[in-house]
């Protein structure tokens, strides 16, 4: 599906009184939902360890 058919789609499913602060605001939930599913594929991503010894560096600092 293309970008243009998952917002059409996703603009479809919307209420008829949605205004155009609602559709732009689900429109970039979609959007990152997006970024974070191609990030995830190409293994851009950190373990729950990775996470943890960074935070614990920041208390360091």
């Amino acid at each position: 599906m293309t970008a243009k058919e998952s917002v059409l789609n996703a603009v479809r499913e919307m209420p008829d009184q949605a205004t155009w602060e609602e559709i732009v605001n689900h429109l970039d939930i979609l959007a990152a939902i997006q970024r974070a599913d191609e990030d995830a594929d190409a293994g851009r991503v950190y373990t729950l360890e990775e996470v943890k010894l960074e935070i614990a560096s920041w208390r360091l600092k």
